[in-house]
């Protein structure tokens, strides 16, 4: 299984079913949010999903491909949304902090698993809660003070609604992550050039 893992094709091929998660949970239809046009979805689960089963790299690297096949006009971001126009979208700071995001938590899961810390889940939901709450929600108020020319006071209170689910994407995770790497150890440690 870790031979197979080591393959670069495997990788790419991890990375593009990850992408393709992505955009599924993010075209499900969201709930939408009273003063804000960002709506709640499923979206956020797929990126730290990403990261927690990926690893840190092969995680960013899924959600990047997600991002590029978006802005090439594939309507795959949230709402039905594709192409440039959605830099001038209120969500644009959240869209930007997905790879980050990913990346972190993916990293965080690694270093968790490889050091044999006791209690895997409560480190998978960490790195989840740190990946979502820490980068993807504060790219997202950075976003919508830019575009919404809001103080950070009011962006901070828009994106409140969106920290409970955020909590509860981020267990959910942690469990679904945990679940698949208990079944496939050599997943989540994917290659030696690119261990986080």
């Amino acid at each position: 299984m870790s031979r197979n893992l080591a393959n670069p094709s495997v990788d790419l091929a991890l990375i593009s079913v990850f992408a393709a998660l992505i955009a599924v949970l993010a075209v499900v239809p969201g709930i939408p949010m009273p003063g804000t046009t960002v709506p709640i979805t499923l979206q956020t689960l797929g990126v730290i999903l990403a990261g927690l089963v990926l690893g840190g790299w092969r995680g960013f690297c899924a959600v990047m491909l997600y991002i590029l096949v978006g802005l090439v006009g594939i309507p795959i971001f949230a709402q039905g949304m594709g192409g440039f126009g959605v830099f001038a979208s209120m969500s644009i700071g959240y869209l930007l902090a997905f790879p980050i995001g990913a990346f972190i938590a993916g990293a965080l899961a690694r270093i968790a698993r490889a050091r044999g810390f006791k209690g895997t889940f409560f480190w998978f939901a960490l790195a989840a809660l740190i990946g979502s709450l820490l980068i993807i929600d504060v790219g997202g108020i950075i976003g919508m003070m830019i575009i919404g020319q809001v103080d950070v006071i009011t962006a901070f209170v828009f994106n409140l609604p969106f920290v409970v689910g955020d909590i509860i994407k981020s267990f959910a995770g942690a469990g679904i992550a945990l679940a698949v790497n208990k079944a496939f150890p050599a997943l989540l440690a994917g290659r030696k050039t690119a261990s986080l």
